[in-house]
């Protein structure tokens, strides 16, 4: 058995061990055994702002995900097979295409002179262009809508596991549509809302490209600080301890919703 998983076991050893522990040593080793590069986190204020921004950030990104992705999933479960093949496939359409050419394209929709400020003074609601990008709130926007995918395709397939028959009988004791759904459909799909909103915390903690585009340099990310201690500063000590807290917080993210929910379903294996 050991020979036939070592092909396995040596392709994670090469292309993830040695890598992740390549990058914890790099953190705590620079002439010598150093904790300087973590003490400088937890000491200077521009990490933590970082840090609390990115949580921030893919908090209201997972709220935002779940509010505009559960009605989709229900509809596509709802409705009959055909068209719950077309809605997936909306929903699935994104990923065919770069997510730095859909970062471009909410660039180009949000800016002062983008598609939608024109709109809007072409409508007179407004006088001058907002603020919709290099800011939180572009960040946000795009980021929601790179993500949902990752929120639909949870929920969707906790929602196909439900039988339809038990709608049936607690409409058949008494129970308005309404009610059906809060006291039995929603509470059953709450392990596809876990395993979604996991998926998109955790992708949203290390997302780079959008929030460098969208946030025009304010909006600075933990991915974005990794960047900077190489390109600017060639601090690769200081990125790799960046970066293992990043890791470390996500292991606790995975290992806390393990006691809820499978990881197996968290990851789509189930």
């Amino acid at each position: 058995m050991l020979a036939l998983v070592s092909p396995a076991l040596l392709v994670i050893l090469l292309l993830i061990v040695v890598p992740v522990g390549w990058l914890a040593w790099q953190s705590i080793y620079h002439d010598g055994f150093t904790l300087e590069h973590y003490h400088r986190i937890l000491t200077e204020d521009v990490y933590w702002r970082s840090f609390a921004l990115t949580f921030e950030i893919s908090l209201l990104v997972t709220v935002l995900a779940l509010l505009l992705g559960y009605p989709v999933a229900y509809a596509a479960n709802a409705v009959p097979r055909g068209w719950s093949v077309v809605i997936l496939a909306l929903v699935v359409l994104p990923f065919w295409t770069s997510v730095l050419v859909r970062a471009y394209a909410w660039l180009a929709l949000l800016q002062r002179t983008g598609v939608i400020n024109q709109f809007l003074r072409y409508l007179d609601v407004i006088g001058e262009p907002l603020a919709l990008v290099h800011n939180t709130l572009g960040t946000v926007v795009a980021t929601v809508h790179i993500l949902l995918p990752f929120m639909v395709l949870p929920l969707y397939a906790t929602m196909q596991k439900i039988p339809n028959d038990l709608m049936q009988a607690g409409a058949s004791l008494g129970a308005n549509p309404a009610q059906a759904f809060f006291r039995i459909f929603l509470p059953l799909s709450l392990p596809g809302v876990l395993a979604g909103c996991t998926m998109v915390f955790v992708l949203c903690l290390g997302f780079y490209i959008t929030p460098e585009l969208l946030g025009g340099g304010r909006t600075v990310m933990v991915s974005m600080l990794v960047s900077r201690n190489v390109e600017l500063y060639n601090q690769f000590g200081a990125a790799s301890a960046v970066a293992v807290v990043l890791l470390v917080s996500v292991l606790l993210i995975f290992v806390i919703v393990s006691r809820f929910v499978s990881l197996d379903r968290v990851l789509g294996q189930k």
